[in-house]
């Protein structure tokens, strides 16, 4: 009978947290015209401490939809601009010799915050995206031979302009992997474009709406939403789906494939799930919470072909191919 109360209690709280954690995306749509899925997804990101990649032209607000998002939380913000002669030491710190005390002090980089903005992350070179790495999944970084915890909630947010543009390097795959989400924000509707030109507004009209003890605890909430084993097989299908083509009946797509995705896309599409159930103001996962973030999840993680690249096959044609034929439970 206390189970029963206990989960009657916990459906209640993920009703009234969801309310609340909607309110955000009502707070964040003061500022930011159209993009609702994107700013959906920021928040599935919150819910879930995952790390997001906005790809998007210039232009397109992806720096001020992050902003907007950390005043709206009022999080440690740290905005970091990549560029090809940033080292490893101006993004994570580094030690400083202290000609008073003859010894060297740690000086913390701008990576010490709640949320970094890594703006236009693939403008700056490999071994400084490298530095990104021990923190993104780790939380910590290492300055000299002392380690060093961030704080909690840690989320990068990183904007890129698509690769065709000048003056940008190919993001390594290993870190590529360790975005939860890579989202593509594109140009304002007619009547969206209109409405920003009407708009005379800034990240200081935006008002608090949760604070990190909120995060926290709807966090806990998510971690609790109820996933059935079909639902699971589901998941595991999909991945499998994405290394293994030809025997997930999809054999028409296996030539644009290079390899599929890690186990780490198969946790991320399990706790993005669920934190799309819990928005939904529901305590349990459905097929439609999966299809509705897998493409965010896999479309950076396969590895395309060089055949698919000269017949222009798009990573999100092939997951929307493998959601039709994967036999959702």
């Amino acid at each position: 009978m206390s189970n029963i109360t206990l989960t009657a209690h916990i459906i209640e709280q993920i009703k009234e947290e969801s309310i609340r954690f909607r309110a955000l995306n009502t707070e964040i749509a003061k500022l930011i015209v159209g993009q609702q899925s994107t700013v959906e997804f920021i928040v599935l990101a919150i819910l879930c401490n995952g790390h997001i990649l906005l790809e998007g032209v210039p232009g397109v607000a992806k720096t001020t939809l992050i902003k907007s998002a950390a005043q709206s939380l009022g999080l440690g913000f740290n905005r970091i601009q990549f560029t090809p002669d940033l080292l490893p030491a101006d993004l994570i710190g580094t030690l400083v010799y202290n000609a008073k005390t003859h010894d060297f002090e740690t000086k913390k980089g701008p990576i010490f915050a709640n949320l970094i903005l890594a703006d236009e992350i693939n403008r700056a070179p490999a071994k400084v995206q490298a530095a990104l790495l021990e923190s993104m999944q780790e939380q910590q970084v290492t300055i000299g031979s002392n380690t060093y915890h961030l704080d909690k909630p840690f989320l990068v947010f990183a904007t890129q302009n698509p690769i065709e543009q000048e003056g940008t390097y190919q993001l390594p795959e290993a870190q590529v992997d360790r975005f939860m989400f890579k989202l593509l924000m594109h140009y304002p509707e007619r009547d969206q474009e209109k409405e920003i030109l009407r708009r005379n507004l800034d990240t200081k009209s935006l008002h608090k709406v949760l604070d990190i003890q909120d995060i926290f605890a709807a966090q806990k909430l998510v971690e609790q939403i109820y996933v059935d084993e079909k639902i699971i097989d589901y998941i595991i299908a999909i991945v499998y789906a994405t290394r293994e083509p030809k025997y997930s009946g999809l054999a028409d797509i296996a030539e644009y494939i290079s390899y599929g995705v890690s186990p780490r896309a198969s946790l991320a599409l399990l706790h993005a799930s669920k934190a799309h159930a819990f928005l939904q103001r529901r305590h349990f996962v459905t097929p439609d919470d999966v299809k509705m973030v897998a493409p965010a999840i896999l479309r950076h993680r396969i590895a395309l072909t060089y055949q698919a690249e000269a017949d222009e096959i798009r990573p999100d044609a092939l997951v929307d191919s493998i959601l039709n034929v994967v036999p959702a439970p």
